[in-house]
């Protein structure tokens, strides 16, 4: 196979800086987002791109800038930070941020790239998301809003491209040490939720440690690399144990629900 073209956001450290690794180890040629500078490998093959995802009119131009270079063959949509406490202690700006990073810059940078990997007749397009794509906790109210925001909107577009050869996968990550522990970003705690489950969750991640976290971001980005080879990839990857579980609970919890309102749903017709 000759050597692709890859574009990944989010690469100064991280999962996005073993996905560079990676693809670059593989003889693949990179463009890396980044929101500032800092250090990624010196490589013929790989170009920086300084960008902030809030900004969309510097993301249609830098995937411009990036498709002008040479074709890209697989994207990476993996930029994201988690805003913590309790929707009500959260600002709107914080809530447009975080909604602006997780869900609509991939949203633009997805549909930027869908035009042109149909004229080269296919390509592939990885969404980061989480097991927060299918569950909910407290203090995480606008990540999860994100989060499963792009699992529908990757699914839907998913089943309009299909015929072009063209697939879309999300990794649904669990607890990983990539630093995202250290980059959480807190509300201003108020007293009505100090004592109650935001303020438990909250207290639960300032003490956490990324090192005695079970995910392992060098495997994980060589499981994406291998991913992006099959001529079928899976929707979604559930990938850690906690994912595994958390989700499947989650799952199962609202297919008992669903189960228990047969008779409920049927109700409402003619």
């Amino acid at each position: 196979m000759s050597a692709r073209h890859w574009f990944v956001t989010g690469a100064s450290g991280g999962l996005g800086r073993h996905l560079v690794e990676e693809a670059l180890r593989r003889g693949d040629h990179v463009t890396a987002t980044v929101r500032r500078p800092g250090a990624l490998p010196d490589s013929p093959r790989l170009t920086v791109e300084q960008l902030d995802l809030t900004r969309p009119a510097d993301v249609a131009a830098t995937v411009e800038r990036t498709l002008r270079r040479r074709p890209v063959d697989v994207v990476v949509n993996n930029a994201g930070y988690a805003v913590v406490g309790a929707a009500e202690e959260m600002t709107p700006e914080q809530i447009r941020d975080q909604i602006e990073v997780l869900l609509l810059a991939p949203i633009l940078i997805t549909r930027a790239f869908l035009g042109p990997m149909r004229e080269q007749g296919g390509g592939r397009i990885v969404q980061i998301s989480s097991m927060g794509g299918q569950l909910g906790s407290p203090t995480h109210s606008a990540y999860h809003a994100g989060k499963w925001g792009l699992e529908g909107y990757t699914e839907s577009v998913g089943r309009e491209v299909a015929d072009f050869g063209i697939h879309l996968t999300l990794a649904q990550l669990g607890a990983t040490r990539t630093g995202f522990a250290a980059a959480l970003r807190y509300t201003a705690e108020t007293a009505p939720y100090r004592d109650n489950a935001v303020g438990r969750t909250r207290r639960y991640l300032e003490s956490l440690d990324d090192s005695e976290l079970p995910g392992d971001p060098a495997k994980i980005a060589a499981l994406l690399y291998e991913t992006t080879l099959q001529p079928n990839p899976p929707l979604r990857l559930a990938l850690g144990s906690d994912t595994f579980e958390l989700v499947r609970n989650a799952l199962a919890g609202r297919l008992e629900l669903l189960e228990s309102q047969r008779e409920l749903a049927a109700s409402v017709a003619f």
